[in-house]
């Protein structure tokens, strides 16, 4: 009774592993049939890109502030009361537009009587040039006379006198004509000047006045801001400065986000234009005027707006790039596949400063190098790639 038990149980045991073996060997089978294509799937399709020289510039930000080329105080030009205001805080102007006008009845007057004394002086010089030609046709009489027994000495000597003196006279009149005539000029530009005119475009930021209020020459009236011909100021540090000679190109962005615009904030290029010689002996730095150029019309920009410049750390230099999504921190190191035919092997390097969006590397590569820059996170050392343009793609 044993011994068959112990028999049925082994033929139960064998009977089980026989159909174990089945999957396990189908499964085999499958893998076996179609070796070509396993090994197509293992020709990882992935980016490449270039190791390249190419020159770095270091750069350092520098905060500035926009600044208006032309904003300050428009102040009255002739005395008066302000009889109308035109313009209001924030309304643009253009240039030569009427800001405020001041009451202008005296001063037509003033204008009238300066044109009456003007008549008056020609009157006066006619007279005198008449009075002139008078006495010197009593001359030309006399010394006609002079061979005849009638002719006196004494008497041409006088009308000579005379002659002088009408001559005078007549000089005196005319300097007269032209003193009225410029007080009448003048009149006439006291009574121009009562128009307060906008000496440039811009935005009234400021009034300082308002209707009623009686004017002296130079009195405040509004402040202008001209708001389209804004550049920037920065304070840089001294020893930056000698390499920000007039004409070098830097970039900036805005403080803000503009309208229209992606989150990102856009970057501008700008021009140094001045370097204010005068150190400030507090902080040490030294006051630089750059010039804005932007592809389009900007809207909302102001004076004061804040700005982050980018200025040369030191002179350019020629570096070995790789792209910054080749690189892959493996245990602290940095490593990068490098496809060779068609195999992507391993390898590390070491990198130094960033070059916009590729690294400078020390070591590890050389240039024309193809390293891979998308699909390397998946790849194994010594895997088969192919890439775009390559011959197995």
């Amino acid at each position: 009774m044993n011994i068959s038990s112990n028999a049925g149980g082994s033929n139960r045991r064998r009977g089980s592993l026989f159909w174990a073996a089945i999957p396990l060997a189908s499964a085999f089978l499958a893998t076996a049939s179609q070796p070509a294509v396993a090994q197509d799937q293992a020709a990882a399709l992935v980016v490449v890109d270039q190791v390249r020289k190419e020159p770095l510039k270091q750069t350092i930000p520098i905060l500035g502030r926009l600044v208006a080329r032309k904003a300050g105080v428009v102040a009255a030009l002739t005395r008066g009361a302000v009889a109308e205001f035109r313009v209001d805080v924030g309304d643009r102007v253009k240039k030569g537009q009427v800001i405020a006008v001041l009451a202008t009845d005296r001063l037509r007057w003033e204008r009238r009587l300066k044109a009456a004394e003007v008549t008056q002086a020609n009157a006066a010089l006619k007279t005198a040039r008449a009075k002139l030609d008078l006495v010197k046709q009593a001359l030309k009489r006399l010394e006609g006379l002079r061979k005849s027994a009638a002719f006196s000495q004494a008497r041409q000597d006088d009308k000579r006198l005379e002659v002088a003196t009408a001559t005078s006279a007549t000089a005196e009149a005319m300097a007269a004509v032209e003193r009225a005539k410029a007080n009448l000029r003048l009149a006439e530009i006291e009574v121009r000047n009562a128009k307060i005119l906008a000496p440039y475009p811009g935005v009234v930021s400021y009034r300082h006045t308002e209707v009623g209020s009686y004017l002296n020459v130079g009195a405040d009236v509004v402040t202008l801001i001209d708001d389209q011909s804004l550049e920037i100021e920065a304070d840089v540090p001294a020893e930056r400065v000698p390499g920000l000679v007039p004409g070098t190109k830097v970039f900036f962005r805005l403080a803000g986000r503009l309208a229209g615009r992606s989150n990102e904030k856009p970057i501008f290029p700008a021009k140094v234009r001045a370097v204010v010689p005068e150190e400030n002996p507090l902080t040490r730095t030294r006051t630089v005027r750059f010039t804005p150029s932007f592809d389009k019309p900007q809207s909302g920009l102001a004076a004061s707006q804040g700005v982050t410049l980018q200025l040369p750390a030191g002179a350019a230099r020629e570096v070995l790039s790789v792209h910054k999504d080749a690189i892959l921190n493996r245990k602290g190191k940095s490593m990068v596949f490098v496809v060779e035919g068609e195999m992507a092997r391993i390898r590390p390097i070491v990198l130094g400063e960033a070059v916009g969006g590729r690294f400078e590397v020390l070591s590890g590569l050389k240039p024309g190098d193809l390293v891979v820059v998308r699909g390397n996170e998946r790849l194994l050392p010594e895997q088969k790639v192919r890439y775009p343009g390559s011959s197995g793609s």
